[in-house]
């Protein structure tokens, strides 16, 4: 890694990362041809690139993957967690392998070329990777040109131009338009996921949610087929930059869901006549959204109904509690990060995408914090009011292996009236 001036490409270089700091990398692109700019950061996860580069909390960000393999499962339309990808780029050490898997209905590299995001292949990602410990999530370029021609010096402007994700609101952007009523449930082999067409005949997933057998009698009735009971509670989630799988999560536990944008009002939300209110995931700094978000977060927990908030509904619950927010060195980005339950000790193995958080030190008294990271012991978790008002840090619907967090929607959803 050196200055990006005297830094010619190497024979067979297609592809390059530039960084703020004129650190160059040099590599293969893949996928779509061009430039896009970004936050650099990485991902330790082993499987679920697809989902990832869907997530909307990953905008304007340029993702590492420190897996040595992606690829392998190729790519479908079921993984997908939003209608188009969201970060800019991705970054591998190898190439994109050849795919192995029956879901596959195209290579990975495909799907990017046709979704227009960069991919950077042939990189030492344990050396960038360590380069992020070091120093922090840096600003960058990924660029793709088949002829191997790049203007470093272009680049290198255009990475010193991005002002980075402090104090930039991205919920705007990737946001509903407008409300929408969600009615999937559910991913099961063989069938795909519950939809209210096929409900009465969907097998009924007990393994899917943790714990659910009481639960499950409780919310949905005991018909075996699994169909909902009628008059299910109703959550008004808005949608920050949310994942479906989240939604998902939230009909298997039983509620019926309407679906709202960011920049929804205390008025717009009020008049569906929730039953419980869900803030969603989200990329930006949650001090920048905030500013439109957290006074109609507030009005929403002076109604006396249950709130939940996952990542950046639990960083703008916060805010709204009284305490504040920080951008991590960091971040905090993959599926095996252990997170303690204070309650009990619990130990979950949680997937978490953020690069701020809660500063545990700023909570106001009656907020209590739940759950904390055992990597690092930052803020995880946190409550009010005896746990009507909650929010984690991580993403319990993500299911990184185990589903040690599934419990977090059935006790939402069994908190409404």
């Amino acid at each position: 890694m050196a200055d990006a001036k005297p830094n010619p490409a190497p024979e067979g270089a297609t592809g390059v990362l530039v960084l703020a700091d004129g650190t160059v990398v040099w590599g293969r692109g893949f996928g779509a041809e061009g430039s896009a700019v970004g936050e650099v950061c990485f991902n330790t996860s082993m499987t679920g690139y697809q989902e990832i580069m869907t997530d909307p909390s990953y905008a304007a960000q340029i993702v590492t993957f420190t897996f040595p393999h992606i690829g392998n499962v190729g790519a479908n339309i079921e993984d997908e967690e939003s209608q188009n990808p969201h970060a800019v780029g991705c970054i591998v050490r190898e190439d994109v392998t050849n795919e192995s898997n029956f879901r596959s209905t195209q290579r990975f590299d495909q799907w990017l070329k046709a979704n227009g995001r960069i991919g950077l292949a042939g990189v030492d990602t344990r050396a960038l990777t360590r380069l992020i410990r070091l120093n922090g999530a840096p600003n960058g370029v990924i660029a793709h040109n088949a002829g191997g021609e790049f203007d470093l010096d272009a680049l290198l402007e255009q990475a010193k131009g991005f002002a980075g994700l402090e104090g930039m609101d991205l919920a705007k952007d990737v946001s509903c338009r407008q409300l929408y009523e969600w009615g999937d449930g559910l991913w099961r082999l063989g069938f795909g996921y519950e939809t209210p067409e096929n409900a009465s005949s969907f097998p009924r997933r007990r393994e899917s949610i943790s714990h659910r057998s009481e639960m499950d009698s409780r919310l949905r009735g005991n018909d075996d087929e699994g169909s909902p009971a009628p008059g299910k509670p109703h959550v008004v989630a808005l949608d920050f930059g949310t994942k479906r799988n989240i939604f998902r999560n939230l009909v298997a536990a039983g509620a019926r869901v309407t679906v709202l944008p960011a920049t929804s009002s205390f008025e717009d939300v009020m008049r569906h006549e929730p039953d419980g209110i869900f803030l969603s995931n989200g990329p930006g700094d949650p001090a920048a959204t905030g500013e439109y978000a957290v006074p109609v977060i507030r009005q929403l927990i002076d109604t006396g109904k249950p709130v939940f908030g996952i990542c950046l509904g639990h960083q703008m619950l916060g805010l709204a509690m009284g305490a504040k927010t920080v951008k991590m060195h960091q971040g905090h980005r993959g599926a095996n990060h252990p997170v303690q339950r204070k309650e009990d000790g619990r130990v979950e193995i949680t997937s978490m995408n953020h690069g701020f958080a809660v500063d545990m030190d700023t909570l106001p008294e009656g907020v209590t914090a739940t759950h904390v990271s055992l990597f690092d012991g930052s803020l995880c978790g946190l409550e009010m009011d005896g746990g009507r008002v909650f929010g984690v840090q991580y993403h319990p619907e993500a299911s990184p292996g185990p589903q040690d967090s599934a419990y977090l929607f059935e006790k939402f959803v069994g908190a409404l009236s």
